[in-house]
């Protein structure tokens, strides 16, 4: 800690070698004037305490303001009180030796191997889609006059979804009922116009010229009327277009138009989007290796007279979804560029809680493995080419073994060479020590229970 001590510059000029204090600091007293140097009494009357200083700043040690000497024995003592503080950071810099051997074998922690019957499960991300996609437009144009049902809810095949303008195409209708009447009285007239034509030719009266222009004129005609009923066929199908009713049961989607917009079948988005969600179907990629092995297990199963191993799903809360699904397709093609091919598996969905867009893990069981010897998967190092463990022995020194490892099933490894049921492996600490080198083993708790599948 250090003060501000006020000095005044007038003493500083004027105090000479005589007064007792050092030229140039200005806080000597007058008690040594006339005297000879040793005569007086510098440990009483040598300087005065800070607190008399008052007018020029200086900056000094503690308490009271000291002279040479007395600055020299604080800065001495001030260096043997840092030099104290420091006694324990520069003990930092002697050898690790002795201090390592202070402490006694390193601390890891163990567990034993483990041996039980697991089974192998495969598992990929996916994604949810209805099993059926409709995209509901409008057929014609016109303006929407309401919405018949409730958005997200579950709609009926045949229920009415939007109701377009209906008042232009009614007329269209009405002008081709009478366009269809008119055709059909021109065609009666000439079918009469060519049995008369024709009578008289046969009593020689007329010619044969105009018994054939009758007869092609009653054909004309006859088509005239199918032309006129196909356009008042057509006028009824546009009125029957504006009632928009859904093609499909499934969840209806949240319509994009709104009350009063025009619509019509150029629009770049549909109306809404619905999807039989009941059964709902996953699609998912694996890669062509997986594939290969998943097609050849099916066939040895389908060859035995078994059924393949169902599917099952995971949801995004990490939930187990109670209700098995079976791949439906494969897709045609393996992506060049991926390397994987696509496959689809259906799984049902009475209560339409699974919704298209979802993402899910989809697993498969493929195959059981029996008496598989498992270590938790922290405890296997994995090297370029290899994997090591590090084995506890009896004596509490440490073995590094490579071993040959099999599958992964949850949090656990299969090992399939280098180790037995039993022996005990590290799974912390493993980098902090050394083959052979004595170590004192403490118990491995897992944070969570050890499980051989995923969460459910």
């Amino acid at each position: 800690m250090y003060f501000v001590a006020k000095v005044s510059a007038g003493k500083a000029r004027n105090s000479t070698p005589d007064s007792g204090a050092p030229s140039g600091h200005g806080v000597g007293v007058q008690a040594c004037k006339g005297k000879k140097r040793e005569e007086c009494d510098w440990g009483v009357e040598r300087f005065r305490p800070v607190k008399e200083m008052r007018n020029s700043t200086m900056l000094f040690g503690r308490g009271e303001i000291w002279g040479q000497a007395g600055r020299f024995a604080y800065f001495m003592r001030e260096l043997l009180v840092l030099s104290c503080a420091l006694a324990p950071l520069l003990s930092g810099c002697s050898k690790p030796g002795s201090e390592r051997a202070n402490l006694g074998p390193q601390e890891v922690l163990v567990t034993e191997v483990i041996q039980r019957d697991v089974p192998v499960v495969r598992e990929w991300i996916g994604s949810l889609d209805g099993s059926v996609n409709a995209d509901i437009r409008a057929r014609v144009s016109g303006y929407l006059i309401s919405q018949n049902y409730k958005e997200g809810t579950l709609v009926h095949q045949g229920d009415l979804l939007f109701q377009i303008d209906s008042s232009t195409y009614e007329a269209a209708v009405e002008q081709a009922k009478s366009a269809v009447a008119q055709s059909e009285a021109n065609q009666l007239q000439a079918e009469q116009t060519e049995k008369r034509e024709t009578q008289l030719f046969e009593q020689k009266v007329e010619s044969a010229q105009n018994r054939d222009n009758a007869v092609q004129a009653n054909v004309a005609a006859k088509a005239e009327v199918k032309a006129q009923q196909a356009a008042l066929r057509q006028a009824q199908l546009n009125l029957q277009f504006t009632k928009i009713t859904a093609p499909v049961s499934g969840i209806a989607g949240i319509a994009n138009p709104g009350i009063g917009d025009l619509v019509g079948p150029s629009d770049a988005q549909p109306l809404m989007t619905m999807s039989t969600v009941d059964p709902i179907k996953a699609y998912l990629k694996i890669s062509e290796q997986d594939y290969l092995k998943f097609a050849r297990k099916v066939e040895q199963l389908r060859g035995s007279g078994e059924s393949p191993p169902p599917a099952e799903i995971i949801l995004a809360d990490g939930t187990l979804y109670p209700h098995q699904g079976k791949f439906s397709a494969v897709d045609r093609e393996v992506d060049q560029q991926t390397g994987t091919i696509r496959l689809a598996a259906l799984f049902p969905n009475p209560d339409n809680i699974l919704r298209p867009g979802g993402f899910v893990r989809v697993r498969v069981t493929v195959r059981q493995v029996q008496g598989a010897v498992l270590v938790p998967q922290r405890a296997v190092n994995e090297l370029q080419a290899s994997y090591e463990v590090s084995v506890v022995g009896g004596d509490n020194k440490v073995e590094i073994r490579s071993v040959k490892v099999g599958d992964t099933v949850g949090t656990l490894w299969v090992i399939e060479e280098g180790i037995k049921p039993g022996e005990r492996v590290i799974v912390e600490g493993a980098q902090k020590v050394r083959d052979g080198q004595q170590i004192k083993p403490m118990p491995w708790t897992p944070s969570a229970p050890i499980s051989v599948l995923s969460p459910k």
